[in-house]
């Protein structure tokens, strides 16, 4: 192999900061677009728990599309870069009018707008996030230098998605003071709009520094995958379904509390200036998660098989969880005190985020050695597809829990009308969120657990003797 195919420190740097702005894009949608229409604008919660899940359903329909048309672009700048450049351009201006809706919308015009502007964000990162991930054959030599490169991206995507953690309420509140808002609903909604705005032009120059840096080295046919395909791949390949039902059970578990942490803070433990204490919750977190993906999970590698630290992981999970509950039903209000679910949770969620991947490719070599054939664009489009199920998914059921527990600025406001009636209403509904943000994601976890360890046969031993076949 050539020396010119090697990669520079710059094209590495240049390719893992586009994973570090479109997981920041990616992040900020996830995380706060239920709470920025339900709470902030007064969508109905089931309205947007169902734009939420009906989005991702599409998306198992639209991934595949792209995938074709990616595939069968011809343009003397490459295949992937003219639509990484496209998709992201669209999907930055998509994500500002977003997070920008007009102020005098309301009722059936406002979840019009909602469901609308939600769906092209997810066409329009497709768009951009199949070519992303995608070109990597395309200017990499293969074995090592490829697998580094794709775990470098994927940390440095965990990255960009622990830096939206951790900056979006401060950022959104700043934002809406100096704006000029005086009421608390007007500055979220301006906050929103100008953070959104700060993060589209981050996303797009990080992108623009992929673009140039990055160059097609081959014309490497890329393969993609129907939803045909992928079902099939998962019926022959029983490992890859082990994993593909393991990574679902797990993100839907992390994104559930992710989704409603905000309305515990706000609701239930913050009091007036919760969004300080959210703040140095998902500081913490954040910071707790980088070293995992970054620091523990190689540590721990060096001492154990990746068998072994998935069940420390889920374990860490689960004690997370069961601290979570223990400390909300104190009535304790020192933040220092959640730092220790935090560590826990985030911890694990970091661990796990790289393993999961890891898993993956190993049902790769699975597919070869057992089908000979080994399905690797089909199952790791998989990957992309399943963590956005998840999302969906663990968004509908927030949102069913929100609608339940009449969770939101508008309820909270009409319940001052009866003080007796809030106090009671405020407490079933603290008790509830509590449940729903600790209890699921534990089942949930508990699931993944018994399936993986039922079903997940390939250790450390299993692979080395697969690759001496």
């Amino acid at each position: 192999m050539s020396q010119e195919r090697l990669l520079s420190r710059k094209e590495k740097i240049s390719y893992g900061l586009g994973a570090v702005g479109k997981d920041m894009v990616y992040m900020l949608s996830a995380s706060y677009i239920l709470y920025y229409y339900q709470d902030v604008l007064g969508v109905s919660a089931v309205a947007m728990g169902i734009i939420l899940l009906a989005a991702r359903i599409f998306d198992a329909f639209n991934d595949p599309i792209m995938g074709m048309i990616v595939a069968d672009t011809k343009t003397k700048w490459g295949k992937f870069r003219p639509w990484l450049f496209i998709g992201t351009l669209t999907n930055a201006i998509i994500l500002f009018f977003m997070f920008a809706t007009p102020t005098k919308l309301d009722g059936p015009g406002l979840t019009a707008y909602a469901a609308i502007f939600y769906i092209l964000w997810g066409i329009t990162y497709t768009m951009m996030d199949i070519p992303y991930w995608s070109m990597i054959p395309a200017f990499t030599k293969g074995g090592k230098e490829r697998e580094n490169l794709t775990t470098l991206a994927r940390s440095l995507a965990g990255v960009g998605s622990a830096i939206i953690t951790v900056i979006t309420m401060p950022a959104v509140e700043f934002l809406g003071r100096i704006s000029g808002a005086k009421t608390s609903r007007l500055i979220e909604v301006n906050g929103f709009k100008y953070f959104s705005l700060i993060i589209a032009i981050i996303f797009i120059l990080f992108i623009l520094i992929t673009c140039f840096n990055i160059k097609e080295k081959s014309t490497e046919k890329m393969e993609t995958a129907s939803v045909k395909q992928m079902f099939q791949a998962l019926l022959k390949n029983d490992q890859a379904m082990a994993v593909v039902v393991t990574i679902v059970m797990v993100n839907c578990s992390i994104y559930l509390t992710s989704n409603l942490v905000i309305y515990f803070f706000k609701y239930d433990f913050g009091g007036s200036s919760w969004y300080n204490s959210y703040t140095l919750f998902n500081t913490f977190g954040g910071a707790v998660q980088i070293l995992a993906m970054m620091l523990f999970y190689p540590l721990l590698r060096r001492f154990m098989e990746s068998l072994k630290i998935f069940y420390i992981s889920i374990l860490m999970a689960g004690i997370g969880y069961v601290s979570l509950l223990a400390l909300a039903f104190i009535n304790m209000t020192n933040v220092y005190l959640l730092f220790i679910p935090a560590f826990f949770i985030f911890g694990a969620n970091g661990i796990l985020s790289v393993l999961t991947t890891v898993f993956l490719a190993n049902t790769v070599d699975y597919g070869r050695w057992k089908n000979k054939r080994s399905d690797e664009s089909v199952i790791f489009s998989m990957q992309t597809f399943v963590v956005k199920l998840a999302s969906g998914l663990s968004a509908f059921v927030a949102s069913l829990a929100l609608q339940i527990f009449q969770l939101s600025s508008q309820a909270t406001s009409d319940q001052q009308k009866s003080i007796d009636f809030a106090r009671a209403t405020a407490q079933s509904s603290k008790i509830g969120l509590r449940m729903v943000m600790t209890i699921i994601p534990v089942i949930g976890l508990a699931f993944a657990l018994i399936w993986f360890k039922k079903k997940y046969i390939l250790s450390d031993e299993k692979m080395k003797e697969i690759e001496g076949k």
